[in-house]
């Protein structure tokens, strides 16, 4: 399996921390980010990783190089100012991902979860893992009902940032910029998403007050 991390993103609300640093390589407890993400999926394993490239991304491949260092080979999708989206940035970057299912993290969390051992059910297109909702939020993502991923007017749950998906779910996709949610969103109605609670630490470092906090 091959893993990508989603590492393009300017992190706005993290502003001015983020005006001259690339979101994934704010450093908690004196590592980046993005680091920690590139251990996690050398220790389960994944041998390639695929980053996507846009704000300061220059500095990313500055700081990580070819991952000979991590124990990894890391493959630059570049977005350059255009940024894609969460959904137009995994689309561009199947053709580094392979034909098999692949992991997805997003940069910007922080976790101690282990890369999840599972394999998809041939009837699913992807498998989300879930958290607890953090008290910051007034409402969840999804709910999950005897393993599936479910959408609900109260839903319980955040999404972790953290999935393995399909090729397939990319099917009919067009290139360009377009966001990942809808399509979970759809995936889920037709019960095409298996999921998974963790209960461990996990942090969504969207803002320095959360960042202040985690140090």
């Amino acid at each position: 399996m091959r893993a990508m991390i989603l590492a393009a993103g300017r992190g706005e609300r993290l502003r001015p921390l983020t005006n001259q640093l690339p979101k994934s390589l704010v450093e908690v407890r004196g590592r980046s980010l993005l680091e920690r993400h590139l251990d996690n999926v050398h220790a389960a394993g994944i041998d390639t990783v695929v980053i996507n490239l846009g704000w300061l991304g220059d500095q990313i491949v500055e700081r990580l190089g070819s991952g000979k260092r991590y124990g990894l080979e890391i493959i630059y999708s570049q977005e350059g100012e255009d940024i894609l989206e969460t959904g137009g940035g995994i689309h561009k970057a199947l053709p580094q991902l392979g034909i098999e299912p692949f992991l997805v993290v997003n940069a910007d969390i922080y976790t101690d979860m282990p890369v999840p051992d599972m394999q998809i059910s041939d009837s699913h297109l992807g498998h989300l893992v879930m958290v607890p909702t953090p008290e910051y939020r007034e409402r969840g993502d999804f709910d999950l009902e005897e393993g599936l991923i479910r959408n609900g007017e109260s839903a319980v749950f955040t999404f972790s940032g953290v999935a393995i998906y399909r090729p397939e779910f990319f099917d009919g996709c067009e290139a360009g910029r377009f966001p990942l949610a809808p399509m979970l969103r759809e995936a889920a109605d037709r019960g095409q998403l298996s999921g998974s609670l963790y209960k461990g630490l996990w942090a969504d470092v969207g803002t320095p007050e959360r960042l202040a906090a985690l140090q």
